[in-house]
Formats: C-alpha cells, structure tokens, sequence
C-alpha cells in the first residue's frame, strides 16, 4: 500500500521521500509552529509537560507524541477527489457522470451481476455493466448490497428480499472511532476566530497498558460551538474542546434493513463501549484532557468547563455513565462489507475487492477494511481506489 500512499499525495512539507509523495493529486500540507493558534500552543505545552514527545510528521511510521496534523486543504480548500481525480477526468470520452440517481439495487442473471437499476429525475432506469464497482461507503455499499439481496439470508428474508447470496458478514463489523468531546468556556476577553483553522494539532499516544500502538488520538479545537442536534450554530462561539477518540476500538455494532423500500435509512447500532477494554481507555484519556487543561497556558484563557460537567468526574462509575449518554461517531466508519480469506464466513469481498460467491462484482471503499484504521479514513479509502482499479486493469 504504501507506493499508493505516496502517489496519491503531494506533501508538501516533506515532497518525495520513501514515506511521502511530491506529485501526486492531493495535496496537503502541515500548520508551521508560527501559525498555531492559542489555543494549540497551549495544547503543546501541555502535552509535553505531561511527557509526551513532540513529533513534526504524523504520517511518519514510528511517530508518537504531539505535533501538527496533516491536513489535505491548503488554503482552506478541502482537496476532495472531486478536486484531485474527477476534475482531471472529466473529459474523457469514456467517463460518462450521472449526478442526482439513486441506486435502488443490484441486478442479477443467477449469481452474475448485469447491471444496476436507478431512480434519477422520477425515471427508473438500468445501467448495464461487464463490471460493477460499489464505492456507496461504509453505510451505503451494505445498504445496496442487501437491498440486492446480498446479505445474512435470514434477515433478507424477514424483510422480503429474495436472498441471491447468503453473506452474513453484510452490514456486521461496523467500526468506528469512538469519541467524546471535552468543552471549555473561554473568558469574555479571548478572541474567538471562526475563520481561523480551528483545528492545527493532535496527539497520538498509546493507553496505559495497551498491546495496541497509538490507539488514541486527542485533537485540539480552538473554535468549539454547541452541537448542531442541541441547536448549535456552527458559527456561534462557545470556547475551545479537546476531541478525544479511540482508534482502534476492540467492541463493533451493525447495521441492518429496516425495510426493502431503498429511500429508508438502514438502522445503525454502533454498539460504542460494549467492551471494558473500551470504556476504560476512553474514560482515562477524557481524565488526560482534563489534565492537559490545567496547564497554566490554558488557564489564561479558560473561564469555566462546560463539559464533562462536575459530577461527572468524581468517580470512575459517574464517568462511565456521562461517557456512554456523550459518547458519539468520528463519521469513519469501516468494516461492514469487510475483506478476509475464504475460511472467514464473515468476510464479505476478497483481497481484489470481488463479492464472494458473486461474479461481475466488487467494493472499494471504506466497507470493505477488517477493522478501522488509526486515523481519518479519507486517504486510505483513496488508496482502496487506486489498488482496485489497478487489479481491475491487471485482470485479477
């Protein structure tokens, strides 16, 4: 993966190395140490008076501590693959991009895929393909592949889908960061800038007695508003939060039909903290960023704590208790169509991306990861593409 990795990216800190790229369609970059907000220099300090190391390049394979975190959007634009890939292929004469459809399911000639039926403009359509690829997401490829009739059979037919191929492993495994947000109002006196990166730093460490390298990620926000299902305004300051999260989370949910009409969401059951491992690394590190905020650097700017509130802290069991009624997605959801050998029955795809037992058809997306990586899903998902499309080219 890692030749992928650095064609993918243009790095531009560090440009073309045995671990980064220099000339490839994303480009992304690292917030310079004179740059860094208040908020992040406070961050720092407090990281290393705590004992953490700091680290200038988290991409870096032994990297471990505080530093910058590498972002794709130099100068506040976000380098989709709308930007990196679509915009450069746009006119191809054999790229044909159909925007506003919706995929209603998979079609079928015994256990061969011929094509996709579509709703687009209130017109029912086929597309037929020698090869269909699903890159719907971690939601979206499982949510068609089982309103196609790929999936647990008896599930399928509880809801009344005729069952194509009995997949247990469809809509199971679904991973996920974990993460829970700890809140600080600043005084009435500190400058809040929404327009300002609101976010320039993480700390990457390894919890106390984990056999899991780096599986916690604490990321400094220097501009925090309510949340938007509180009635938040994403432009209406409140102060500043730590976001911390764990990375590789041993518990796993699913997700599951709630009918067959395909414009009715799947039910999600993220199943957060189910295992103690999980409650306890997620407790410890909300503890260290109340830790961190002690820092004198931060008490210059904080006036209160909004969250965790008070008499959540005094016990390990108040703790839990706010944690699991707080605890919320990173959106990086992995692992519901996920690859494995042949003796996995709940392995979904292949390591070419192909669907077991079916022909004509693969996932490339983040569905399809065993389990979810340590960091944002974006680029790894990219990497997915281009190794798929490289085994579709090679005939494998």
């Amino acid at each position: 993966m890692l030749p992928i990795f650095r064609r993918i990216e243009t790095d531009t800190d560090y440009g073309n190395d045995d671990f980064h790229g220099g000339d490839g369609p994303i480009v992304m970059h690292r917030f310079a140490r004179e740059t860094w907000l208040p908020a992040q220099n406070a961050f720092s300090a407090a990281c290393v008076a705590a004992g953490f190391p700091e680290t200038w390049d988290h991409n870096h394979p032994d990297s471990y501590g505080v530093g910058p975190t590498p972002f794709n959007n130099p100068n506040g634009i976000r380098m989709s693959t709308n930007l990196g890939y679509l915009s450069e292929s746009r006119h191809r004469l054999n790229l044909t991009i159909k925007a506003n459809c919706h995929v209603h399911r998979i079609l079928f000639d015994g256990n061969k895929a011929t094509g996709v039926q579509l709703e687009s403009g209130g017109e029912t359509f086929v597309a037929e393909a020698d090869q269909i690829v699903l890159s719907s997401g971690a939601i979206g490829s499982p949510h068609i592949l089982m309103l196609s009739g790929i999936g647990p059979a008896a599930h399928l037919r509880q809801v009344g889908i005729p069952v194509i191929q009995d997949a247990p492993g469809v809509g199971q495994n679904l991973r996920d960061h974990p993460t829970v947000w700890c809140t600080w109002r600043t005084k009435p006196d500190f400058e809040l800038d929404g327009f300002a990166p609101r976010s320039q730093l993480s700390l990457r460490y390894t919890a106390e007695g984990s056999p899991l390298r780096n599986d916690m990620k604490i990321s400094m926000q220097s501009f925090a508003t309510e949340r938007i299902n509180r009635g938040g305004n994403r432009m209406e300051p409140l102060g500043v939060r730590m976001t911390t999260g764990i990375q590789l989370a041993a518990g796993a949910g699913h997700m599951e039909l709630q009918s067959s009409d395909p414009y009715q969401q799947p039910f999600l059951d993220y199943n957060y903290l189910s295992e103690e491992s999980d409650r306890v690394r997620l407790r410890d590190s909300v503890r260290l960023c109340l830790q961190l905020a002690d820092h004198p650097e931060f008490q210059a700017m904080i006036q209160e704590r909004t969250e965790p509130p008070a008499d959540a802290v005094v016990s390990d069991e108040a703790l839990d208790a706010w944690i699991a009624r707080e605890v919320t997605t990173s959106q990086h959801i992995s692992g519901t169509c996920k690859m494995g050998p042949d003796n996995d029955r709940m392995a979904v795809v292949d390591q070419f991306g192909k669907v077991k037992g079916i022909e004509n058809l693969r996932v490339a997306d983040a569905s399809i990861m065993p389990n979810c990586i340590r960091a944002n899903t974006n680029v790894s998902s990219m990497t997915i593409g281009e190794r798929v499309a490289e085994f579709i080219i090679e005939g494998r």
